[in-house]
């Protein structure tokens, strides 16, 4: 999994770069991008929806807070997947949505790195993973259904790193 190591470390770097538009909030969005694809890890799987695989594998074991579990489970559009699963009701139950400005800080940084760990724009990364598994794969099917509201999530991240003036495109004195 070396290739899905280097986007997790991509997306913890992004993370890492909001600090300073997320404030006291920082060191969670960094836990959860780090966290964030642990469901992938063959010694995980249960449902094979690695979000909510995820999730319960950070609960169950490691007794990691609620909220830093409601964002992995609920990553980057993952109810709607959940959803072409047949998983909604058991994700939306066990892992409500987690704030909404959590949510889109881990969505901005998921789809602002590609699959190297290298920045990305969201549109180029969803054209990627569609690309990645094929028109009629469900990961497609949910990109596609969930597309407005991923590229929003980062147009808002965006927008506030672009507001902040020790923003990650400037540097503060």
């Amino acid at each position: 999994m070396p290739r899905r190591w280097a986007h997790t470390r991509g997306v913890a770097a992004k993370a890492r770069s909001l600090a300073p538009v997320l404030g006291k909030d920082a060191d969670l969005i960094e836990a959860a991008a780090w966290l964030h694809d642990i469901g992938y890890s063959p010694d995980l799987v249960g449902t094979g929806f690695h979000p909510l695989d995820g999730a319960r594998y950070l609960r169950d074991a490691w007794r990691v807070s609620p909220v830093l579990c409601r964002l992995v489970a609920n990553h980057t559009g993952a109810l709607i997947e959940a959803e072409e699963r047949g998983l909604a009701d058991e994700l939306a139950v066990e892992f409500p949505a987690a704030d909404v400005l959590l949510s889109e800080a881990l969505t901005f940084c998921d789809v602002t790195t590609d699959p190297d760990g290298r920045p990305t724009t969201a549109e180029e990364r969803l054209a990627e993973i569609h690309a990645r598994y094929g028109p009629g794969h469900l990961v497609s099917r949910s990109i596609a259904r969930s597309s407005g509201q991923l590229r929003e999530a980062a147009a808002a991240i965006d927008r506030l790193a672009d507001a902040n003036p020790c923003s990650v495109r400037s540097t503060c004195y």
